[in-house]
């Protein structure tokens, strides 16, 4: 059953080239709500711990590395069809993939420095959303 809200966070990519005014921009024109915002640095226990889902993976070591190299800012989102919708607004992992108009085509450097995280389901949009905010944060 599809929820109405999902997680997202803006990578330390799109924070060190100016995008995020632009992303938040194109977030709130979709119709999403931010029920929470934060500005924040992920340590290395905090990223090995948000993508351990991807600890047998070869990219892993890359990808707490990048995770940890900037801030990013973390955000729950409301709309219906939350997940969904946004994984259309923020298009394919792979930006030379994306859609025209997503925010990967628009801001996104390569598959790997992509721009954005959205949550892929509304099992990981709860997970995700509280592993970067306490009850009280979100509103």
């Amino acid at each position: 059953m599809a929820t109405n809200r999902t997680f997202t966070m803006l990578k330390p990519d799109a924070i060190e080239n100016g995008y995020a005014g632009k992303i938040i921009d194109m977030i709130i024109g979709a119709g999403f709500k931010i029920k929470a915002l934060k500005y924040t640095r992920l340590t290395e226990e905090q990223a090995k711990k948000f993508y351990e889902v991807h600890a047998e993976r070869p990219f892993y070591g890359e990808l707490v590395e990048y995770m940890t190299s900037g801030p990013i800012i973390a955000a729950i989102l409301e709309k219906e069809n939350a997940v969904a919708d946004f994984r259309t607004l923020i298009g394919a992992t792979d930006p030379a993939e994306a859609a025209e108009g997503t925010i990967r085509k628009n801001y996104a450097e390569s598959k790997g420095r992509n721009a954005v995280h959205g949550s892929d389901s509304d099992e990981n949009a709860e997970i995700e959303g509280k592993f970067h905010f306490t009850a009280a944060e979100i509103f």
